[in-house]
């Protein structure tokens, strides 16, 4: 994997993160808050939140302040950690340094919401097939769902042995 070299990652780190902000800033232009748009029998919705919690809204009942300690300065010093991890740590595989670059990423795009939208994250994609549904989520969601398959699916693989 190639583009995990520092300068590479840091390309797709930030290439992410203004995906994921271009998407947002056009959910928030175009869609009305809570107005679903239902395509292809009803598998894919399109529907603008604000999710003032985390994952599945996990905490948006917290006071304010538990909120932002968490949501934002907690995840805030996460992302930054990470981030000095994936650049300075000379013992990660390229594997690793992709899903966690997409980790990076999807924090970041969040946590940009979370600094310039009192709070909360803009969320407007969901799937599913009758009742079975998603929660409603947005491409940073996307990154870090992936990473984390990305990852479990690598920890299955049967490691090579050496000869």
């Amino acid at each position: 994997m190639q583009f995990t070299s520092k300068p590479a990652l840091a390309a797709w780190i930030f290439g992410g993160v203004l995906l994921d902000q271009a998407s947002k800033m056009m959910a928030r232009a175009v869609l009305v808050p809570g107005k679903a748009s239902v395509y292809l029998d009803g598998i894919f919705r399109i529907q603008m939140v604000q999710n003032r919690g985390a994952f599945l809204s996990l905490g948006s009942t917290l006071p304010e302040s538990a909120r932002q300690a968490i949501l934002v300065i907690g995840v805030g010093v996460f992302v930054v950690g990470l981030l000095w991890y994936l650049f300075h740590s000379t013992t990660t595989t390229p594997e690793t340094r992709f899903a966690l670059g997409l980790v990076a990423a999807g924090g970041t795009g969040n946590l940009i919401d979370r600094a310039f939208f009192q709070g909360g994250v803009t969320d407007f994609l969901n799937l599913g097939v009758g009742s079975l549904r998603t929660g409603i989520f947005n491409v940073a969601d996307m990154y870090i769902t992936f990473a984390v398959i990305f990852m479990v699916l690598g920890s299955l693989r049967k490691p090579k042995l050496a000869g």
